[in-house]
């Protein structure tokens, strides 16, 4: 059976059976969620202040604990149930990177510590590692070279 369409009619009957966007509540959600769990953070960053850390030590140990965080949710298989009601915004923070890392180890768990694991982990972090090195890289030495050009 032949069906013609013309363009028209074709526009129309897409139009009329496509899923409607849902960019907007996506991206409020996403926003939300992101922003709870940087304020979960800046949280942790009074905590640890609290008890007589510098900024900078806080700010590492709230990365440390984040990324545990991010870690612990994911084995216990809870991370993926939080992304699925927040959406995009617990894949951008640090959790997120924890969870790409953990998710890809505990999937390749059964192929071994070395062949599995380890090689297997950074199967989704690795790209980010590299091209996120490589630029600060750059940038780092086109920082030089114009500290060294002006003097």
């Amino acid at each position: 059976m032949d069906i013609k369409m013309t363009k028209r009619q074709y526009k129309e009957y897409v139009d009329k059976n496509a899923p409607r966007s849902r960019t907007g509540f996506n991206a409020t959600r996403a926003f939300i969620s992101g922003g709870l769990i940087c304020c979960i953070g800046e949280c942790i960053l009074l905590l640890y202040k609290h008890f007589g850390f510098d900024e900078e030590k806080a700010g590492l140990l709230v990365s440390v604990t984040l990324i545990f965080i991010g870690a612990l949710l994911t084995a216990l298989h809870l991370y993926e149930r939080l992304a699925k009601h927040c959406g995009a915004g617990t894949l951008v923070p640090i959790t997120g990177f924890a969870n790409s890392i953990t998710a890809s180890a505990m999937e390749f768990k059964c192929e071994g510590l070395v062949c599995g694991t380890a090689s297997k982990m950074f199967a989704i972090a690795g790209p980010v590692l590299v091209f996120g090195l490589t630029a600060s890289t750059i940038c780092g030495v086109v920082l030089w070279i114009i500290r060294c050009v002006s003097g």
